[in-house]
């Protein structure tokens, strides 16, 4: 078997076989397949696509090219949620603790954030004293004994899926719906889990721009999971403005807590009830979603949710006593009040121009090697069908080092103000 021949039968639009394609990702992960070949397969895969028999063959082989996590020493179903990514997504650290304090078991694995997307271990980690990276014993024990733990991915999980990912981030092959559905459900299968509720953001701060194209990917997913026994709901959510009022590491775990202390915003809490209501589902809990969302809602309010929480974060070395000076915990060196020059009401927040904003006030990072500002991040206080007077403040902007009138303009850049009212939009689209 030939790669060149494999790149011809693609570029004509064949339907590459199994073996073809387990050829080439065992290439790709033992260096045999030089990258200007896969590159040009890549392109090809882009141009022709992938039916869903060829996406999921290229989803096991993904899966094969690392580790898999062996869960089975966890009693019970395991069950994952995953975010396609988006500005102000907080949501796993609600999700986790509301799903196991009804008992169902939570063993994820998270990533760091790149670019203006945050990640859950960066948040985490500015809990003082957490740990991502436990042994493994302790990683199975914990989920055993208080039904979650949350940890980093291991650097060898889905090998292929990094050497593909570096070659498509500089071959303008991102955009592909067989290579995204492939991506992710590679991570998520291999790591162990046997039930996953997927979040797929669409909209200006999503990967997926539209909805239509966020259904397709979705649909996709699910169809892969089916295919290899896993029990798969995705929901279709919006990001064309941030999820929650708090963008940045602390302030999003500032807002969580605050979410599960019943004090957060009621589309968040909302959106975190029905991811919960289906993990229930399909973690055995429940026999019908219904049951789940109403276990998951009375996690919230008797304050359940919350004492797992703090069980969570202390079982992985973290100080709970943040949670006593909330306030405290996301202070910063610098903030800055940004007040709206205009009267009306806000039609559009554009939600990738806003985490691009966190971004360059500290709160992500633009290269795997840069450090990030923990206390760095915006408060919003104005959001989209909101009604705005002049000399409200539309946010806060906070970080440890000096903000700059540049930073002011381009978050004021963010808000479209006119005088025409608009609805507030609807954040969950559709559930698959």
């Amino acid at each position: 078997m030939r790669i060149v021949e494999i790149i011809e039968r693609k570029r004509d639009g064949k339907v590459l076989t199994k073996a073809e394609i387990d050829f080439w990702i065992d290439g790709v992960t033992h260096k045999t397949i030089p990258d200007y070949q896969t590159s040009a397969l890549l392109m090809a895969i882009v141009l022709k696509g992938m039916n869903l028999e060829e996406t999921t063959y290229l989803t096991e082989a993904m899966v094969k090219s690392g580790d898999v996590i062996d869960l089975s020493n966890i009693d019970g179903i395991k069950v994952d949620k995953h975010s396609t990514g988006g500005v102000g997504d907080k949501t796993s650290m609600i999700i986790s603790p509301i799903v196991a304090s009804c008992g169902g078991k939570v063993a994820k694995m998270s990533g760091r954030g790149l670019g203006h997307t945050g990640g859950t271990l960066d948040k985490l980690e500015s809990i003082e004293g957490y740990q991502v990276e436990i042994p493994n014993k302790q990683f199975i024990d914990q989920v055993n004994n208080i039904n979650i733990a949350l940890v980093g991915q291991t650097g060898n999980l889905v090998y292929a899926d990094k050497v593909l990912y570096a070659l498509r981030d500089v071959t303008g092959t991102v955009e592909s719906l067989p290579l995204i559905a492939a991506s992710v459900m590679s991570k998520k299968i291999a790591g162990g889990a046997d039930a996953i509720v997927l979040d797929v953001k669409f909209g200006e701060g999503a990967f997926m721009k539209d909805v239509d194209s966020a259904k397709k990917l979705a649909q996709t997913m699910i169809n892969i999971g089916e295919r290899l026994d896993k029990k798969i709901t995705a929901l279709l959510t919006n990001m064309n403005q941030p999820l929650g009022y708090h963008i940045g590491n602390a302030l999003e775990v500032y807002e969580s807590v605050k979410t599960l202390k019943n004090e957060g915003p009621k589309d968040l809490e909302e959106l975190c009830l029905v991811a919960s209501g289906y993990m229930l589902l399909h973690g055995g809990v429940v026999s019908d979603f219904e049951t789940g969302y109403k276990r998951a809602k009375t996690s919230l309010e008797d304050g359940s949710a919350l004492a797992k929480f703090k069980e969570w974060i202390r079982a992985q070395g973290g100080d709970t006593g943040f949670m006593d000076d909330l306030e405290g915990f996301i202070d910063a060196k610098y903030r800055v009040e940004v007040k709206a020059e205009v009267t009306g009401y806000v039609n559009d927040l554009k939600a990738l121009e806003l985490g691009m904003t966190s971004l360059h006030l500290g709160a992500g990072r633009s290269t795997v090697e840069d450090d990030i500002d923990m206390k760095a991040g915006i408060i919003l206080n104005k959001k989209v069908g909101d009604k705005v007077e002049a000399e409200d403040i539309l946010g806060v902007l906070l970080s440890n080092e000096p903000i700059t009138e540049s930073h002011i303009k381009e978050f004021k850049d963010t808000f479209i103000i006119s005088n025409t009212e608009v609805d507030k939009p609807k954040l969950i689209e559709f559930v698959l």
